[in-house]
């Protein structure tokens, strides 16, 4: 049981009304100090827990804004795969939450080195053109399995195949299951298939001198982090920290694709 003394509360720029409010009062009445955090600035060190309101890209943004922080979803948005609990359920959410009433799911989280620096990623990893065809070669723990020729490649966990994988017709896979899932995107190859590798592997892309296309892009959980180009290259791999997600219901996972997907 975490205990809580100072939570972080993450809010989609367009939520309307407010809802911070309503949540300060009920966790002050927990003794639990509440505040707002920014978008584009780090959260404190000193927080137990965030709660993020909104979507799943809101939910991405706290994992991302307190990279060490547990997080717990509460879904303002419209899908809402990674939440955990509705806007009209805040009174309950904090009455289980403070009574220790959850489950925190471990998630598996990526690890991309590229030419200027590093990111981490809880959904994936995307190289792809914006016109022409993207030629990348793909080395799985040093040795060249293939040379995925499409819109671009994609390297994704778990957590992201509800999300970009899932329309690029990838597997669903179970969030505690540990392994990085590759796939290429429109590749003009109908023999392809989707890849998954043990979350142990080195996933090396290289951008072949192949790829004529001058937009060449490296985006990671929807933002776009740097353009690339024809001889970069990025090494993949697990990041030694996990993201740590507040859930109350065991089978939540079943739970949101029979809501979400009309399972």
């Amino acid at each position: 049981m975490i205990e809580l003394n100072k939570v972080g509360v993450l809010l989609r720029d367009e939520t309307e009304p407010n809802p911070f409010a309503e949540l300060a009062a009920l966790l002050e009445k927990k003794s639990i100090k509440a505040v707002l955090l920014a978008w584009d600035t780090a959260a404190p060190d000193d927080l137990d827990l965030i709660i993020a309101m909104g979507g799943d890209g809101t939910v991405l943004k706290a994992l991302d804004v307190g990279s060490t922080v547990p997080v717990l979803a509460i879904n303002f948005g419209t899908v809402g795969f990674l939440t955990a609990g509705d806007r009209g359920e805040l009174t309950t959410i904090v009455a289980r939450l403070t009574a220790g009433d959850y489950i925190v799911s471990e998630r598996l989280v990526l690890r991309c080195r590229h030419p200027s620096g590093e990111i981490r990623a809880i959904n994936e990893v995307i190289v792809r053109t914006s016109n022409r065809f993207c030629f990348v070669d793909v080395h799985v723990d040093g040795t060249k399995i293939r040379t995925i020729q499409g819109d671009g490649v994609v390297v994704g966990t778990p957590t992201g195949s509800t999300g970009f994988l899932l329309s690029a017709g990838a597997p669903i896979v179970m969030p505690d299951v540990r392994c990085f899932i590759l796939d290429g995107i429109h590749e003009h190859n109908f023999t392809s298939r989707t890849l998954v590798v043990s979350p142990d592997s080195n996933i090396r892309l290289s951008i072949s001198p192949k790829t004529r296309d001058p937009h060449v892009y490296l985006t990671a959980d929807g933002r776009q982090v740097r353009d690339l180009k024809p001889g970069d290259e990025l090494q993949i791999t697990r990041s030694e920290t996990s993201a740590k997600l507040i859930y109350f219901d065991p089978h939540y996972f079943f739970h949101n694709l029979s809501s979400k997907l009309d399972w």
